[in-house]
């Protein structure tokens, strides 16, 4: 504690070196603190359960080209024969993937007629085999039965009477009942058309990673009359890569005038659908390493200029009786104040920052235990890069200090 008067008096006579390490660590701590919570916030979408089994399920689509290609009864067959392999748990047809980023919504409202208030939502096209396929559960009513199952093509108007909606979109639109008693309760699609929502699923979640409603999906019970057909299959437990060659292997032998072209896993999907949240992460990483790395070369560059100017104090100080380790404590001492100095204004630049942030591109509100954090890391950062020079200044001698008088 005595050194910490001369300390600051040293620093007085030399502020524009104190000031630049200040100013560096506040910029480097400002950036890396709302970098980490951007990553974090990433993180945390990119981690988002989907409410399916990913691991073990894949899509297939294919493309009908023969001019008497009959829809309908290829998808009925295809199906049927798929659900019978042995690698395989169930499959269905289906209008949309989650998570794919493509897909149909729609919004639904309590009460008919135009003007009306309405919740949007995702939409599925599936039969009874939906819910086992895509391992969602049902916490309240009963699922689809076959015979409600129908076909409809792009022209038809008209929608089934049943829906099964997630818990998240049934809360949505009925925020003082409970799962149990939404069943039963009637919804309208296109402003006028009735749905009675038969069912209420646990989670599924839209194909659209960046909806804000991404938890709102509906299930009804139709196929899709079309040569273009995307099939969903579940796998048995660590047997999706058999039940994707057993798949292809069927539907390209089978000669229905069709093309098989693309099959691609839920786990892939999932990648690509958050690939520029991954990079958006490296990114960031990246910055804080290579932020981290020039703050503490700056730091190395202007101790080691100030050392330079004062070996005539050093020496004489050494002269004096100072050991090594006081020369070393000095300097250190020295590089924590300043350090601290630049890590306060940090802070205020971290919150500023993060408030800017969240105002102008609504971005989570940073969580504060990144402060402390940061503050440790930067301290860290301050010590190790002085470190070298303060070593180096406590071997100077008085000897050769006299000397380059």
């Amino acid at each position: 504690m005595s050194q910490i008067g001369p300390i600051f008096r040293s620093l007085m006579r030399n502020k524009v070196g104190a000031l630049l390490i200040a100013l560096q660590v506040a910029v480097t701590m400002t950036i890396i603190v709302n970098a980490i919570h951007l990553i974090n916030a990433r993180g945390d979408l990119i981690s988002r359960s989907s409410g399916l089994d990913e691991d073990n399920q894949f899509y297939v689509t294919s493309v009908g080209y023969a001019t008497d290609f009959d829809a309908p009864y290829v998808i009925d067959t295809d199906l049927d024969a798929i659900r019978k392999l042995p690698s395989v748990t169930d499959a269905v047809q289906i209008n949309a993937i989650p998570m794919s980023n493509g897909g149909w919504s729609m919004g639904l409202q309590t009460k008919a007629g135009e003007g009306e208030n309405s919740v949007p939502t995702a939409l599925y096209m599936t039969d009874e085999h939906g819910l086992n396929t895509l391992d969602v559960e049902l916490i309240a009513g009963e699922n689809f039965k076959a015979t409600e199952v129908s076909y409809r093509d792009r022209n038809t108007r008209d929608w089934p009477q049943s829906v099964l909606l997630t818990e998240a979109l049934a809360t949505s639109l009925f925020p003082d009942l409970s799962p149990t008693e939404i069943v039963g309760q009637t919804v309208y699609i296109q402003s006028n058309e009735p749905l009675t929502i038969i069912g209420i699923m646990d989670h599924l979640q839209a194909p659209w990673t960046g909806w804000t409603t991404i938890n709102h999906a509906m299930l009804v019970p139709n196929k899709f009359d079309s040569p273009y057909s995307r099939y969903l299959v579940r796998a048995k437990p660590g047997q999706r890569d058999e039940a994707i060659a057993q798949v292809e292997q069927f539907m390209k032998q089978r000669d229905v005038g069709r093309m098989v072209r693309e099959t691609e896993t839920m786990t892939q999907v999932r990648m690509d659908s958050y690939r520029g949240d991954s990079a958006l992460q490296a990114i960031l990483w990246t910055i804080i390493v290579i932020l981290c790395i020039i703050t503490a070369l700056g730091i190395v560059g202007l101790v080691s200029f100030s050392i330079n100017r004062r070996r005539r104090q050093i020496g004489t100080r050494r002269a004096l009786g100072a050991q090594k380790s006081d020369i070393m404590s000095y300097f250190l001492t020295e590089n924590i104040l300043v350090t601290s100095v630049g890590i306060f204004v940090g802070v205020a630049g971290s919150i500023a920052l993060n408030m800017w942030l969240v105002s102008s591109f609504n971005l989570p509100r940073l969580s504060y235990i990144y402060l402390p954090i940061a503050m440790l890391t930067m301290w860290v950062i301050g010590i190790l890069a002085v470190w070298g020079p303060a070593l180096r200044a406590a071997q100077i001698s008085p000897a050769t200090a006299t000397r380059n008088v």
